[in-house]
């Protein structure tokens, strides 16, 4: 017996000076390490990272930006089970202890000295991984795990546990990309907190423990099972019933990508305000919750992207049939598995889906579509697919389907108006459409080629392509200047300049049909696009001069050539440019800035940003920059220039840059341009309201409408990237202006007609439609012009035509 009391005396003696060592070792540890912790404080106000948001002027999804997906939560609005899923799988004893589990501490520890492993699980509350996630590195070490100890009892002393667990449920990472209980509800199942079952809520309890390989998508039997043991730990701990237990574990899990509900497409626009956001926010705007508010019209926005799509659809069927995108051998017993990997390497491009041909024969062809779905190809449908040899020639009609389609082939497919599927192939040709409104500059569509996914480059900002034709009115505006009117009367004759660049050492430039008017009106040279007049007209009022007249419209003097092929549009410029330069004219006169963003709010909602654009005011008097325009200035369309119009102090007026007499002038031409000239098929449209220009460039490569109306100022374009022909009789009226038609009756449905105002100053004077001159009583080729009141009342002081004189000027125009 008292070798058993000093058995227990000694035991008792190696106990204490265990837990005395034990204590001098954690004391010795806490003072050397405890220094460099941080304070748990911080917790108190940390921000999440949460991806920037870009929305529409009305409110819809263009875009989300960052490497996270997250939207913080409150911990009052986390459902009681979902928060129980995750204590039964974490920390049951999360809202007992404080800070640690001595008894999980204690089995990791047995397990390590058993096992010789630092790599051993468990132990870790909730409050020491939020440490984890907060504050320390992932790596595996003693000093580490002491960290998170001693940061634990920190933590818990400074915040709630309900703080505590909100915190880790907004950072813990679910694979994916996903980060945070709600940004996981809505990537695996598509819903809000409120929305999730009692399995959905144990299968994401369940995922943070192996966030990469044991969610449902990556390994869904794993994940399974993951779930599975959460439930089972819910029923041990009474957070459920067996009722609940059983319903949960025989329920299907129906996790699936769902990405964010993106609702409007508009990539080279939204690429545009992301560059622009990191400019104004730093490094900051992709990760600190900003929502954006664009100035982009979601149904504009789609109209465009349609029109775009359609019109470079039928270019493309108007060139005819350039072969498969693929084609691989198919063995003639080949099953599901082997067609679905023959379109493997294939994805939808701006709604073309790729199909694999099967059989082909003489009058129809079947494919199976990637998704599965069968369709079929008559030879009735294909009658456009003759084979392409270039831009200017096609091969012969196909006589049966078996000479377009063959057994094996990849290639495209697209559903009509009516639904049906078609044939089809992925544009050469690119295009780009973008419309701003000329009150303020606001851009409210923008497409910058055929599909973002083939293509980053944003045409309708990038691009430097050259306007042809469609650089005439901003000529017209600067002879305006220089006293010419719409009436002044120019020859449309052969004629030739010096040029030592070319062999000969002579420039003849020619109209687009060689043929010549010989004296013509300016009016009727823009309505008919007559080359050799804009020529004339640039030689007589100076390169020079012209060159610095067009800064006016915003273009760069790098842009604009030195020479007088600038009559002919030989500047470089892009859509956005061309817009803004017509928005002018449009306006009555001031040059807007194009933007894109209307706010910016925090993630609180506290607006940081908010554009205070220069407004267009075509009745003030001066352009003093400081003074609020009236209430005439207000925009049909645009909120921002409405707010204008109401006398907001925070608006300004644009500079000026056109007499508002000059900009009706270009205009009153333009809009003949619509009625009876190049641009005729935009009277479909069925309004009075709308002037533009169509544009060519030699060898046809590139095709130009620019339009607008006191609403909207838009320009299309379409060429190929590499500079090539778009082929014989592609001009702009038959290329472009279709896109630019079909977007604008849609853009302009519902906007009431909005006539031109003539401007003070503007005199309405008969002209012999021959001379230009005053025309005489009873002339009977007496027409109304329109003219400055100075040029007019200079007109009177000449003579009236003289018929005899006039009837030479007539046969000259019959000779021509």
């Amino acid at each position: 017996m008292p070798a058993f009391l000093r058995f227990l005396r000694w035991a008792l003696y190696l106990g204490l000076a265990g837990v005395l060592l034990g204590g001098i070792a954690l004391g010795t540890a806490y003072w050397l390490i405890a220094p460099r912790l941080p304070s748990a404080e911080s917790l108190r106000d940390v921000r999440m990272q949460v991806p920037l948001r870009v929305k529409s002027a009305d409110g819809r999804l263009i875009a989300m930006f960052g490497e996270t997906k997250r939207t913080p939560v409150r911990i009052e609005d986390v459902p009681p089970q979902l928060r129980e899923a995750f204590l039964a799988a974490e920390d049951a004893d999360f809202y007992q202890h404080g800070g640690i589990d001595l008894g999980g501490i204690a089995r990791a520890v047995w397990l390590t000295v058993t096992t010789g492993s630092k790599h051993v699980a468990g132990g870790s509350t909730i409050t020491q991984q939020v440490a984890r996630m907060f504050f320390l590195s992932p790596e595996v070490s003693y000093t580490r795990k002491l960290s998170e100890i001693f940061l634990a009892f920190r933590i818990e002393n400074a915040l709630s546990k309900d703080e505590i667990l909100q915190l880790y449920l907004n950072k813990a990472f679910f694979g994916h990309r996903s980060y945070g209980v709600a940004a996981a509800a809505e990537f695996y199942y598509g819903k809000t907190l409120d929305q999730l079952t009692l399995a959905e809520c144990a299968m994401l309890a369940s995922i943070p423990k192996f966030p990469s390989t044991g969610n449902p998508l990556s390994r869904p039997q794993r994940a399974l099972e993951r779930r599975g043991y959460v439930l089972g730990r819910m029923l041990d701990n009474r957070f459920i019933d067996r009722a609940d237990y059983d319903r949960a574990m025989a329920a299907a899990d129906l996790a699936q990508p769902h990405e964010p509900p993106v609702e409007v497409d508009a990539p080279y626009f939204a690429e545009l305000v992301r560059r622009e956001a990191i400019d104004r926010l730093g490094n900051e705007a992709l990760t600190d919750g900003y929502v954006i508010t664009t100035t982009l019209d979601a149904s504009m926005q789609e109209a465009a992207n349609r029109a775009v799509r359609d019109g470079l659809l039928a270019y493309d069927r108007r060139h005819g049939w350039r072969g498969a995108e693929g084609h691989v051998d198919l063995p003639a017993d080949a099953g599901d598995e082997a067609l679905d990997a023959a379109l493997a390497d294939y994805r939808p491009i701006a709604g073309l889906v790729p199909a694999l041909v099967l059989e082909s024969g003489a009058k129809e062809a079947t494919l199976r579509l990637a998704d599965g779905q069968g369709a079929s190809v008559e030879l009735a449908s294909i009658g456009w697919a003759r084979r392409f040899i270039d831009s200017d020639r096609r091969g012969a009609a196909p006589a049966k389907v078996a000479d377009v389609l063959k057994r094996g082939d990849i290639v495209r497919m697209a559903r009509d108006a009516e639904g049906d599927w078609q044939l089809a192939q992925i544009p050469a040709a690119e295009s780009a459409l973008v419309a701003i409104e000329p009150a303020d500059g606001a851009i409210r569509s923008m497409v910058g080629g055929f599909s973002f996914q083939r293509s980053k480059f944003n045409r309708s900002t990038q691009a430097a392509r050259q306007p042809g034709s469609g650089f005439k009115p901003f000529l017209y505006s600067a002879a305006f200047e220089r006293g010419f009117t719409p009436a002044s009367v120019l020859n449309d004759a052969p004629v030739q300049f010096p040029d030592p660049s070319r062999p000969d050492g002579m420039w003849a430039p020619k109209n687009d049909d060689g043929s010549f008017q010989g004296p013509i009106r300016l009016r009727e040279a823009l309505v008919k696009s007559v080359n050799l007049v804009s020529v004339r007209l640039l030689d007589a009022i100076g390169v020079r001069y012209a060159r610095e007249y067009m800064t006016r419209f915003g273009f760069g003097l790098d842009q604009v050539p030195e020479n007088l092929s600038m009559a002919l549009g030989t500047a470089s410029v892009s859509p956005l440019a061309m817009a803004r330069g017509y928005a002018v004219f449009a306006n009555g006169g001031y040059l807007v800035d194009p933007y894109l963003i209307a706010s910016i709010d925090d993630r609180d909602g506290t607006t940081v940003y908010r554009a205070t654009p220069g407004i267009a005011c075509a009745s003030c008097a001066a352009p003093d920059l400081g003074a609020p325009a009236p209430a005439t200035a207000a925009s049909p369309l645009n909120p921002i220039a409405s707010a204008h119009a109401a006398n907001d102090p925070a608006m300004h007026l644009a500079p000026r840059a056109l007499d508002p007499r000059n900009a009706y002038l270009v205009t009153s031409l333009m809009r003949d341009v619509v009625r009876r000239g190049t641009g005729s098929a935009a009277m479909s449209l069925k309004r009075e309201d709308l002037a533009g220009k169509t544009g060519s460039t030699n060898d046809h490569r590139d095709a130009w409408f620019s339009g607008f109306n006191s609403a909207l100022a838009v320009s299309c374009w379409v060429g190929l990237d590499d500079f090539g022909s778009l082929g014989r009789g592609e001009f702009g009226a038959k290329a472009a202006l279709p896109i630019w038609i079909d977007f604008m009756r849609v853009a302009l449905d519902g906007v009431p007609e909005q006539p031109f105002d003539m401007p003070e100053g503007i005199a309405r004077v008969r002209v012999d439609r021959y001379s230009g001159l005053l025309a005489g009583a009873g002339d009977p080729n007496a027409i109304l012009e329109v003219m400055k009141s100075e040029d007019a009342t200079r007109l009177a002081t000449q003579p009236p035509v003289d018929e005899d004189a006039n009837h030479e000027r007539r046969e000259a125009y019959d000779v021509f």
